[in-house]
């Protein structure tokens, strides 16, 4: 431990599991105190046992607009602060439009798109009011690169990288930064979706990864100086032609 986050607050929507639940070891391991939003109630206080003392639960629906607009106070009541807004929190459909279910789509887009923009805006003022903070994303490889078996996914994330883009132009000077992670494939419960075929070629070939190589490029993220951002890292196995 290098203790490169000591004395930050982080909060990551999404950290029951996958990736925000690695990023949320990874900034403990350093130093921080990480409030891990979720709404697995049992799942996130047994985890925060596990985790330690820095480790604070908050049980929040994503998909319940009033609950994460009133975020902020609770962050701040468990915490004492907020320097880290990780708004990682999303989910994942592929395959053929022709075949798809709308509803499951709106599902999707709600929690990839508007629980994500909304719960930056519970916070950014907060930031802005105080001249510092990071707005971190977990976007997408597929933000940037169409990618034929997940549209409406792709979609989404295109929408993300629109926000991220334009919002750290808003808020630059205000000392906030604002960027995103865009991994590709990652062994996480997203992608029990794919087909068979497809998630056991991806395996066999080292064309996914696990979930600490997303953390530890988010954490090298927000150790960039002050007058540095980095508003778009992408990482990818090598055996990912993209």
């Amino acid at each position: 431990m290098a203790d490169l986050m000591k004395g930050k607050v982080a909060a990551i929507t999404g950290a029951a599991s996958g990736i925000g639940l690695e990023c949320a070891r990874t900034l403990l391991s350093e130093g921080a105190r990480v409030v891990l939003v979720d709404r697995a109630q049992d799942k996130l206080e047994l985890l925060c046992k596990e985790l330690g003392p820095n480790a604070l639960p908050l049980v929040v629906d994503l998909l319940k607009p009033f609950e994460v607009s009133g975020m902020l106070p609770r962050i701040l009541e468990a915490a004492g602060g907020l320097d880290v807004f990780h708004a990682n929190a999303g989910a994942y459909i592929g395959g053929q439009v022709a075949e798809g279910d709308p509803d499951a789509w709106d599902r999707m887009l709600n929690l990839n798109i508007n629980a994500a923009f909304r719960s930056v805006h519970a916070v950014l003022p907060y930031m802005i009011e105080k001249k510092t903070g990071d707005i971190l994303f977990t976007s997408s490889i597929a933000g940037v690169v169409p990618v034929v078996w997940e549209p409406i996914y792709t979609a989404s994330k295109f929408a993300v990288q629109a926000f991220v883009h334009s919002t750290r132009r808003q808020v630059a000077q205000h000392g906030v930064r604002v960027g995103a992670v865009l991994p590709g494939p990652v062994v996480t419960a997203l992608l029990d979706d794919w087909p068979k075929e497809k998630m056991d070629e991806a395996l066999a070939n080292g064309s996914l990864m696990q979930p600490k190589e997303v953390a530890d490029a988010v954490l090298f993220m927000l150790t960039r100086p002050r007058n540095v951002t980095i508003r778009d890292l992408v990482i990818l196995p090598n055996s990912v032609d993209l």
